[in-house]
């Protein structure tokens, strides 16, 4: 059985011999490599968050008889993008309400129905906040997924190109020194192969993540849909 410890030894020679392009090679995957798994690790953590914060918010949401009442929790689940929605569409519904019925009538008396019923003016207009603001959502959501995007589209052409290179640099060797054998040929095509499989490395785990992450925001997106149009239910019936 070959002993771990030359095969680690071996592949750390590999790389100290590689030639200075493969080391910036190598250099540049390391630094992708390391920022695409702090992005993969901290969306992971923020659509958990998301995730967890956007079902305690709707559980208030559909309990609560005031928008006051659902106002009052939005600072403490803030991770969550239903909460941009509903802060956006009820800033909405303030202004419209004040503006047509006096800085007396609110919408966060009750929302469905009251003695005091205010009239909404427009109901596209609520709509289009909600639909703002879902942009902006998503915005945030999608906030470094792109990195990763990129990550995995470069990072096998940046390492192909280190072993291009190397391969270039092997052969050079060889016409110097006139010796074709195996023992003169192999190591200088290893070391050119080392930045291919870094390539590899840095860009499998990234468009992965990628994937995950893509459809993950779709899901969401959808979830911010359904939520909206709950929303303009209740405006429906309750403001107008």
């Amino acid at each position: 059985m070959p002993d771990s410890s030359s095969a680690t030894l071996s592949f750390l020679d590999l790389v100290a011999s590689t030639t200075v392009i493969g080391k910036i090679v190598l250099l540049i995957l390391g630094v992708l490599s390391i920022i695409s798994w702090g992005v993969i690790l901290y969306k992971w953590t923020t659509f958990g968050r998301a995730n967890r914060q956007s079902a305690s918010f709707l559980d208030v949401f559909r309990r609560s008889n005031k928008f006051s009442e659902v106002q009052a929790v939005c600072r403490s689940l803030a991770g969550s993008p239903l909460v941009g929605l509903f802060q956006a569409g009820y800033a909405e519904l303030t202004s419209q309400v004040r503006q047509h019925s006096g800085p007396e009538a609110s919408p966060a008396a009750n929302p469905h129905g009251g003695a005091a019923r205010p009239t909404l003016k427009s109901l596209p207009a609520v709509d289009r906040a909600l639909l703002r603001a879902s942009v902006v959502e998503v915005n945030k959501l999608e906030h470094w997924i792109s990195f990763l995007a990129t990550t995995a589209s470069a990072a096998p052409f940046v390492g192909l190109f280190g072993t291009v290179w190397g391969i270039m640099m092997a052969f050079l060797r060889i016409s110097q020194t006139g010796s074709t054998s195996l023992g003169s040929v192999a190591p200088g095509i290893a070391e050119a192969l080392i930045t291919t499989a870094a390539g590899l490395f840095t860009a499998i785990p990234a468009v992965m993540a990628y994937n995950y992450f893509s459809q993950r925001v779709k899901l969401f997106a959808s979830a911010m849909d359904d939520f909206s149009m709950e929303f303009l239910n209740i405006a429906e019936r309750n403001f107008t």
